[in-house]
């Protein structure tokens, strides 16, 4: 049995949709992030990082969801998710790297600015990049990281789930998908998949936002 720790409407939306495409044996575990469940000590023993999601294996606790993603898909071997060519498979750890190291970091500055300022008026300058930053990364993605239909093209694979993410960033920043039509595409592809809304429906959402 693993166990999911996760913060609702958080990343860990992503590895959750791989869970249940693998239709993993799993319990689910969530940490209120405007309490700030995920700075208390119990929480902490298990990810000193205070961040989600957290994946409790029979090995360990694995965190950052790159990681998370690539383990679902190997540990479950059956459900085709890693690509056997490993220049696709390093294309696939590729996206989900630059999701996690800019993309991310880019909302971030939405809501979390202090984490790199303590001044109120870099803050908010820090905010207003958010659309703008979120926009050039979401059209690299288009334009150089979609192959096909999927992320590494004709099939669903590990990293697919992690784009709904992007997807949902654009529109809490108001940056929205009008400029990129093969993400939203691909966004409509992933809420067709019933894992993916199953995984949606324990953060309460129907659609990214």
């Amino acid at each position: 049995m693993l166990t999911f720790w996760m913060g609702k409407g958080s990343s860990a939306i992503a590895p959750h949709i791989l869970l249940e495409e693998v239709r993993a044996a799993y319990e689910t575990r969530i940490v209120s992030l405007p309490e700030g469940e995920h700075r208390a000590p119990d929480y902490l023993s298990l990810n000193p990082k205070g961040r989600v999601p957290a994946l409790v294996t029979p090995e360990g606790t694995l965190t950052e969801c790159p990681a998370l993603l690539v383990w679902i898909g190997q540990r479950y071997p059956e459900a085709g998710l890693i690509p056997e060519d490993p220049y696709s498979f390093a294309r696939g750890q590729a996206l989900a790297s630059f999701i996690c190291s800019t993309v991310h970091i880019h909302f971030a500055h939405l809501l979390r600015g202090a984490r790199w300022s303590d001044d109120p008026t870099v803050q908010e300058a820090m905010k207003a990049k958010v659309p703008s930053n979120l926009r050039e990364a979401a059209k690299l993605i288009e334009d150089h990281y979609l192959d096909g239909p999927w992320a590494l093209g004709e099939r669903y694979s590990f990293v697919d789930p992690y784009l709904i993410l992007v997807s949902r960033w654009l529109l809490l920043s108001k940056a929205g998908l009008d400029d990129v039509p093969r993400l939203k595409a691909h966004t409509d592809r992933l809420l067709a998949r019933p894992a993916t809304m199953r995984a949606l429906a324990v953060h309460g959402l129907e659609a990214p936002v």
